[in-house]
């Protein structure tokens, strides 16, 4: 199955049920497909990376026909809709549109991507989208609106193996400034993207707030983040296998030892 048409469509987000990403991703999805579900949280979890909730209650909330609140992170969403809500599963999980970018280093802190991995975990296609922003400036959702369905198609056309998913990434520039498309590597930043701010209460007892602001660099030839400085469509193919294979050539011949 190539087309959107063909499929019957999860479509989850971190970023809350009520975002602008996830209600412009519906109304896309729902422009070529008939059978689309949404499953997503009831506030934003950006930030969750892959957590489940397994010592606190998972609760729903029906808002409306195939529209379902969670009160749990974007993994419990997968988790629910595809053993609780849904009565057939998903063909394709779509998950997004992230508000910024999930580019580099910054997968493995993301809801966005959580969903598509658990997708994958659980043998679904899955595709990650997100809008790059520059900060203080609006978000060019045009740019996700117009050539979102093209990319997608493309990537369906061509098919997402057993245990991956896709990272696609949508650049800061206005629809009519894009490009082009790059298939590329993920990329990697300089270390210390994630800063912390102490502040002290009003019972002088100090507390911290943990923010992302990536430092400049790390932009190489046929990665995400050269991508976004193209002002293209980066499409990263991602894997859940996360095994380095030239490390674990280098380590076999280990032995059993004593002291």
């Amino acid at each position: 199955m190539t087309r959107l048409a063909d499929h019957r469509v999860l479509i989850v987000n971190d970023d809350g049920i009520h975002a602008p990403g996830i209600q412009l991703l519906e109304k896309i999805v729902r422009e070529h497909c008939k059978d689309v579900w949404v499953v997503a949280p009831d506030e934003e979890k950006s930030g969750a990376s892959h957590s489940v909730s397994m010592h606190t209650p998972i609760r729903l909330r029906q808002l409306g026909d195939r529209h379902i609140a969670i009160k749990g992170s974007p993994t419990d969403c997968v988790l629910m809709a595809l053993r609780e809500i849904m009565q057939e599963l998903p063909t394709l999980v779509l998950a997004g549109i992230n508000r910024g970018g999930n580019l580099a280093d910054e997968i493995h802190y993301s809801g966005t991507i959580a969903v598509a991995m658990e997708a994958a975990l659980m043998g679904i296609p899955a595709i990650a989208l997100s809008q790059v922003f520059e900060r203080g400036k609006d978000v060019p959702w045009d740019t996700s609106e117009r050539y979102l369905v093209s990319v997608v198609e493309q990537v369906l056309e061509c098919g997402i193996a057993d245990g991956s998913f896709v990272n696609i990434n949508f650049p800061p520039v206005s629809a009519d400034a894009v490009s082009g498309v790059q298939v590329v590597s993920m990329g990697r930043r300089p270390p210390g993207a994630f800063k912390t701010e102490g502040r002290v209460d009003n019972r002088q007892i100090p507390y911290y707030w943990v923010h992302l602001e990536p430092d400049a660099g790390g932009d190489l030839d046929g990665t995400d983040l050269r991508a976004m400085t193209d002002a293209a469509i980066s499409v990263c193919p991602l894997q859940v296998d996360m095994t380095h294979r030239a490390m674990l050539s280098s380590l076999v011949g280990m032995r059993l030892s004593q002291g």
